[in-house]
């Protein structure tokens, strides 16, 4: 099973699609987020995202002021300010 993923920034949506991993920094220290996981809702600290997509290809994004919510396989990051790293 895999995640679905949508990172959003109060400016437009930065990435979305199907992802096995997804690690981000919160204030409380970096949370792994996989299929399964338990539900989560955690502040994010300014940092990477940093997404391992189904094939393989990673994606990663500077993110800062927001939060994330996981439900069930949805996983939703919702910062102030988020671009996607060259």
């Amino acid at each position: 099973m895999a995640l679905t993923v949508t990172l959003v920034s109060a400016e437009a949506e930065v990435w979305s699609g199907e992802a096995n991993l997804v690690v981000a920094k919160t204030v409380e220290g970096e949370i792994g987020l996989m299929s399964g996981h338990e539900p989560v809702l955690a502040i994010l600290a300014e940092g990477q995202v940093r997404i391992t997509q189904t094939d393989g290809t990673k994606v990663t994004a500077a993110a800062q002021d927001g939060f994330l919510s996981m439900e069930g396989d949805e996983l939703t990051i919702v910062a102030g300010h988020a671009t996607l790293d060259a």
